[in-house]
């Protein structure tokens, strides 16, 4: 009686204060608790699991007839081989090596079955190599507290702006994916996604240019780094023609590199800045347009014009920019073809897609429908209660639910002001530099008061 006295209520605190760490620090209770019982919930019914799911193939028949020469039984049926476990700070990997007659789509149509079998919060199938593929075992939800990895890798115009559902980090790479149309609606998250980006491209030799209508109210913080900013249409209709005269230059350097003799070796032969050597290779530029709508909307014939000859030198630096080393991040609420000639033309031209809570379905369509039909309804589901929650597409058609990390506006300012020595020198954006204020210096307080000098 006195075991039963003592163990009960220790038992009941215990299991209550598993459930508040689950519930409340779930990145602390998962290496402590949640991965030690998914573990060992995994090995234990790794082969019924697999034979519920319809993942297992009828053994050869060299091994049934060597398993009943030698211990006279039933062969069971031959799930996927299983690798080594690997655990995680955030879930568990393991590689699969997939029976003869199995597909990677067979595993990930079975994820959900997966998940409750063995009680995590996600499962991910990932092909690694024909034949292999691999489990991410997700423990909890990643995308509650946002923490990004510690190794996400990088390099230039790389940056990793949010963390995947899967735990891993969304890394937005513009050597790959030049352009990208980012939309959301108000609170929803798009100005932070924007904060990461600036502050990530800050500390690279990137030059960086912006054009934000609402007067200035979201990219002037930033002005110390900028090297170009207009924050009204009529600065942007001057804007634009000096970076479509920069691309145009720019292939002129590279078309005169191209005419080089014939022994010129073909490494040294280029299509692009990339090409060039370093010496001679020009910095990139990112655009980054806030607001694009703003630049679509006209109220006067005047306006008109100016809308059309803005949106042809988007569009042309959409078309003709990446090969320039000149790249687009386009933003916005709503972004379709009821603004106006040229704007389904130059929303084909960006690949890249990143769709926050939005205020209709056909918003969510204009972002994603023409790539990743099936995301649209994840995009609609979003709750206001969790701002900066995203679904990224691309053209490839693949899609994933990412989040970025809280970043203040005074944060993402310092690391502006801290990495203005890296702003590169582009003479044909001189003349759009925003002007920053002095920083005012306070005088240190003396030590000791002065004392007039008297004759």
């Amino acid at each position: 009686m006195t075991w039963v006295e003592v163990a009960g209520p220790v038992a009941v605190a215990g299991g209550g204060a598993a459930t508040w760490a689950k519930s409340r620090h779930p990145a602390a209770w998962w290496p402590v608790a949640g991965l030690p019982l998914s573990v060992v919930r995994l090995l234990a019914s790794y082969g019924a699991v697999m034979d519920s799911c319809g993942l297992t193939v009828p053994p050869s028949r060299l091994r049934m007839l060597a398993t009943w020469a030698t211990t006279r039984r039933e062969v069971r049926p031959v799930p996927p081989r299983r690798g080594l476990i690997r655990p995680t700070s955030t879930g568990l990997r393991l590689r699969l090596r997939l029976a003869p007659g199995q597909e990677p789509a067979d595993l990930a149509a079975s994820a959900e079955r997966l998940r409750h079998a063995w009680g995590v919060h996600a499962v991910y199938v990932t092909e690694v190599k024909p034949g292999t593929v691999e489990l991410r075992l997700v423990g909890f939800d990643v995308l509650h507290r946002v923490r990004m990895p510690r190794k996400t890798g990088g390099g230039l115009l790389t940056v990793p702006v949010a963390l995947r559902q899967d735990a891993t980090a969304f890394v937005r790479d513009y050597r790959t994916v030049p352009h990208e149309l980012v939309l959301g609606a108000t609170l929803s998250g798009k100005s932070m996604y924007l904060r990461n980006l600036i502050a990530g491209l800050a500390r690279q030799p990137v030059a960086l240019a912006g054009i934000d209508c609402k007067r200035g109210v979201e990219l002037a913080p930033f002005a110390p780094r900028l090297s170009a900013l207009a924050t009204d249409p009529d600065e942007a209709a001057e804007l634009l023609p000096v970076l479509v005269k920069e691309m145009e230059d720019r292939y002129d350097l590279i078309k005169a590199r191209q005419g080089l003799a014939p022994s010129t070796p073909e490494e040294e032969i280029t299509s692009d800045i990339w090409g060039l050597p370093e010496d001679e290779r020009p910095v990139p530029i990112v655009l980054v347009v806030d607001e694009v709508a703003e630049l679509f909307l006209v109220a006067t014939k005047k306006d008109e014009e100016r809308r059309d000859t803005m949106v042809t030198h988007l569009v042309r630096l959409a078309q003709l920019g990446r090969a320039a080393g000149i790249y687009l991040e386009v933003c916005g609420q709503r972004f379709g073809a009821e603004l106006g000639k040229g704007a389904t033309m130059l929303r084909a031209q960006l690949s890249g897609r990143i769709c926050h809570r939005v205020n209709d379905e056909a918003s969510a369509k204009m972002a994603l429908g023409d790539i990743a039909p099936e995301a649209v309804e994840a995009a609609c589901s979003i709750a206001p209660e969790r701002p900066g929650l995203a679904v990224a597409g691309d053209t490839s058609g693949g899609w994933s639910r990412i989040r970025t990390p809280y970043l203040s506006l005074t944060d993402a300012a310092a690391v502006c002001r801290q990495t203005a020595h890296l702003a590169p020198d582009v003479p044909a954006l001189d003349p759009f530099r925003p002007a920053v204020p002095a920083v005012p210096v306070e005088r240190p307080t003396p030590l000791v008061a002065p004392r007039p000098v008297t004759d």
